[in-house]
């Protein structure tokens, strides 16, 4: 559905440019929650509201995009493995909240294109 589309190359790219950001950790608090968690729950968020919105989609489709969102969260754990049991830092939870709304942008197209 997304895996294996340009767009989705070019998110982890993104991410892949991106990875200053999660060096420095500054400002996180001892008590936050780790940056597995913070993603793990702006992608759910994010693939919650995408189910809500499109409530067409059949039990199969929804079946696909619980798995690719499972790919994207591994490959998310490639990338940043040397960061992801760390306390995350407000700078760090920002940019997660915007990654995930582009995860779910790329669904959204995907969706588009699907039901077309």
């Amino acid at each position: 559905m997304v895996l294996d589309k340009p767009a989705y190359e070019q998110l982890i790219d993104y991410l892949s440019s991106s990875k200053e950001i999660f060096q420095n950790n500054e400002g996180a608090r001892p008590d936050a929650p780790t940056l597995e968690a913070v993603i793990e729950e702006q992608i759910g968020e994010q693939i919650i509201t995408l189910c809500t919105q499109h409530q067409e989609l059949e039990t199969n489709h929804r079946s696909i995009i619980v798995r690719e969102v499972d790919g994207i969260v591994y490959d998310i754990q490639q990338l940043l493995s040397d960061y992801w049991d760390k306390p995350a830092a407000p700078h760090q939870i920002e940019f997660v909240a915007e990654f995930a709304g582009l995860v779910k942008n790329i669904f959204d197209s995907a969706i588009a294109d699907l039901l077309d």
